[in-house]
């Protein structure tokens, strides 16, 4: 291994353990925000509020999630091996059940959105795969929270 690979797995190493993560954007349903290949600096760890935008494992079509969520201090293979979506939280627990905004929820019996659950949106609703057709995210699913854009280059 060169000394610039090494260097690089433990600074890796290092941000995971602190709980930051460097994700690439891909696909276009949080444009006009983020873009396909922006780079976006995610704090795990972090409870995300209305207007915040996630990180949020990507369900299994048609059979939800299959394997356990990602643990807090995950391994870089871990985060890795799955697929990730980047969304803007609509609605976090407590808080009304966005009906109107969100077709999936349309007939949920609650008021509000229950504890563990997320309603998450992409900006680019003509493209997004989010909350319109999966209905509430597990909470548990999510990576972390977008804190910034990445330089590019």
């Amino acid at each position: 291994m060169t000394a610039v690979g090494a260097a690089g797995l433990r600074l890796l190493y290092a941000a995971l353990t602190r709980g930051l993560v460097a994700v690439t954007v891909r696909g276009a349903s949080m444009e006009p925000s983020y873009h396909d290949a922006d780079r976006v600096l995610v704090r795990r760890g972090l409870a995300p509020a209305p207007g915040e935008v996630v990180v949020v494992e990507r369900p299994t079509a048609g059979a939800g999630w299959r394997l356990p969520p990602v643990p807090r201090h995950g391994r870089a293979a871990e985060v890795a091996a799955r697929q990730w979506l980047i969304k803007r939280v609509a609605a976090a627990p407590g808080d009304p059940v966005p009906r109107d905004r969100v077709p999936a929820l349309a007939a949920v019996p609650e008021q509000r959105v229950p504890l563990g659950s997320l309603v998450l949106l992409g900006d680019n609703r003509e493209v997004s795969f989010d909350s319109r057709r999966v209905g509430y995210f597990p909470a548990e699913r999510v990576l972390g929270t977008v804190l910034r854009r990445l330089p590019s280059g």
